[in-house]
């Protein structure tokens, strides 16, 4: 049994690129599977998605812990996650990045292929989604379902969702990947930890479900846990902001949906990068254009 555990953000398309990517092995008459896992968050917020494929059925059903290949479709979220915990040592990596493969440190050396999809995504479908650049990427390091049939797959499944058009621009998109992914081999000097977890016992939680504020073993519990989530490095893009540009208006403050511009005394504004997601909505309602979206995380 081959699996393939698929690392994104929500809105990059991590889900339908394992279902492509399953689609793809059962036209090559493979037996296949693809299903997510995400939480309550919105866009932006890390994702897994699973696909195995296997010669005859597969009956289980439990998520990838020890996957033969990694997907990533953004790089960012090797700070974040023990991204390559459980990848076999013959296993693959393909990762969306500018970077080659002996630059990307996973913590574990193996047969990585990077490409960057982003730029390829924003080129062809005019849109930050690279999960068909990343499937594009996949067949060219590994070998087990080739680029025609992940082809016919997109066509399948985003022509028939998004129209055809669409299908045609995905495959595109796929194409060029293929042709433009560098295959080499990841660095293995990162530190892979896995994430402390809080996982109660029956007789931990209290009646009601309801949490008092707390700490348990270096873990905020309960009201106000969300401190400890730090949402600033989901974005892909970072708001900058021109004092003098900005009319104080209040507009962006108003508008923040996360809450992490702080209004000054003067009425100019301060963001809190912390928790910044880089979702735009301030840049979008700002009158006198004093806030920008510079692609990439920064913090001014």
């Amino acid at each position: 049994m081959y699996e393939i555990r698929f690392h994104g953000r929500g809105g990059q398309g991590a889900v339908m690129a394992a279902q492509a990517l399953a689609e793809a092995a059962v036209l090559e008459g493979y037996y296949a599977q693809a299903f997510p896992y995400f939480g309550a968050e919105r866009r932006g917020a890390p994702v897994r998605a699973f696909a195995r494929i296997d010669e005859s059925k597969i009956s289980i059903k439990s998520q990838v812990y020890e996957p033969d290949v990694l997907v990533i479709l953004d790089e960012s979220i090797l700070e974040i996650d023990p991204i390559s915990e459980g990848l076999k040592p013959g296993g693959k990596a393909i990762i969306n990045t500018v970077k080659r493969p002996e630059e990307v440190d996973l913590g574990i050396e193996v047969e990585c292929g990077t490409v960057d999809a982003t730029t390829i995504a924003l080129e062809t479908i005019k849109a930050p989604i690279v999960n068909t650049s990343i499937l594009g990427a996949f067949a060219r390091v590994v070998d087990i379902v080739p680029l025609e049939s992940i082809l016919n797959a997109i066509m399948n499944r985003f022509g028939e969702k998004l129209g055809h058009q669409s299908g045609v621009m995905n495959a595109e998109a796929a194409r060029i990947a293929y042709q433009k992914t560098v295959v080499g081999r990841s660095k293995g000097t990162r530190k892979v930890v896995g994430k402390k977890m809080w996982l109660p016992t029956w007789n931990e939680i209290p009646i009601g479900n309801t949490l008092s504020p707390g700490e348990i073993d270096g873990i905020v519990v309960g009201p106000g846990s969300m401190t400890q989530n730090l949402t600033g490095t989901w974005r892909t893009q970072t708001p900058r902001y021109s004092k003098e540009k900005c009319i104080r208006c209040l507009r962006c403050w108003f508008s923040c949906p996360e809450g992490c511009i702080e209004r000054l005394e003067d009425d100019y504004e301060r963001w809190d990068y912390r928790y910044c997601k880089g979702c735009g909505i301030c840049a979008e309602v700002c009158p006198a254009d004093a806030i920008e979206m510079v692609r990439g995380v920064y913090e001014w």
